[in-house]
């Protein structure tokens, strides 16, 4: 799939060359019901009305039925958060039908999953790296309610994450180095154990994922898993509840990139399409965005706005000198 996106990219690219310029226009973009989605959403529509004087309009969005939409009826016309390896077979057939295009990375170190630790527990134990030498210190990590053993937090109770923790917590034969697989119930269990063991100093571990905001307030770090990824075993057992023989694997990093419809490549608005292929953050930056977020309970306005005043040198190098002078105005 990669090497299909690649290759849409790159005839995008020959056929901007060859189109004049066109005005803006109206341009639909998808406002993600997530955070960062969300607050991607609000920092595209700034620039695109400010810079390029375009008429932005929001409609709502979410993975599944933004991509179907884009590939079946040409809206929206950007998706600026999309997780493609979670509907790969419709992104295949919207890249194949020329419906869509993937204009570059939104996240440039992807999305990131796997078992945290706090870094002060690293900075006094250089020596931790990989989850088996986790494993090989109970003592730093202990249980909430048997102080005894080490504890490794699971995902929230019917997820992904929760499959896979379960299923690597096997493979690491964490019960026999004297751990126990802590059940949060909900995403706010989970959060509260971080929260807690973090502001009282104590060890922590368990499953999160990158970008969010607890990990922007938050100084957590991501134990590797000590094995690459392998992504026939991840499907054969180590997604599967059920599956009685795991081994250690590496979570795998998703893509997370921004679609452009078909109609908006080929429109002729090189400066728009330009912006929006160089327009890619890392996970520490939208992590402390939402961070300020979540603490002053702000939105997604908010946020772009607070982006924009704490990170000049980030969206400045996204665009022309002209095109930034104009947000600057704007701001």
């Amino acid at each position: 799939m990669r090497n299909l996106l690649a290759i849409s990219t790159v005839a995008l690219i020959a056929g901007i060359v060859s189109n004049p310029r066109a005005d803006c226009g109206s341009v639909t973009v998808a406002n993600m019901n997530w955070q960062s989605g969300e607050l991607l959403a609000h920092v595209d529509k700034f620039i695109l009305e400010h810079g390029f004087g375009c008429q932005v309009e929001f409609v709502p969005g979410d993975t599944v039925p933004t991509i179907t939409s884009m590939v079946e009826k040409g809206q929206p016309d950007i998706a600026g958060e999309a997780w493609v390896d979670l509907v790969p077979e419709i992104v295949r057939r919207g890249v194949d039908e020329r419906r869509i295009v993937n204009i570059g990375p939104a996240l440039s170190d992807g999305g990131i999953q796997g078992w945290y630790i706090p870094k002060f527990i690293i900075d006094a134990h250089p020596e931790i790296k990989t989850v088996d030498d986790a494993f090989a210190h109970p003592e730093l990590f202990p249980a909430p309610e048997k102080a005894a053993k080490g504890a490794v937090f699971n995902g929230p109770a019917g997820s992904g994450g929760s499959v896979v923790s379960a299923q690597l917590f096997k493979a690491y034969d964490g019960d026999a180095k004297g751990f126990e697989l802590v059940d949060p119930g909900t995403q706010a269990g989970l959060d509260g154990a971080m929260a807690r063991a973090y502001e009282r100093k104590e060890g922590w571990m368990g499953y999160y994922w990158s970008p969010t905001a607890l990990l922007g307030k938050y100084s957590m770090v991501r134990l590797d898993a000590g094995v690459p990824h392998d992504g026939a075993e991840w499907k054969r057992c180590n997604t599967v509840s059920d599956c009685t023989d795991p081994r250690k694997n590496e979570w795998p990093m998703d893509h997370v990139v921004t679609l452009v419809s078909q109609r908006l490549a080929e429109s002729g608005n090189t400066g728009v399409v330009d912006y929006l292929s160089k327009r890619s953050w890392n996970n520490q930056t939208v992590s402390s965005v939402m961070a300020w977020m979540t603490d002053t309970q702000a939105g997604g306005e908010d946020g772009a706005l607070h982006f924009f005043k704490e990170h000049p040198e980030i969206w400045k190098s996204w665009l022309s000198a002209e095109v930034a002078k104009k947000i600057t105005a704007a701001l």
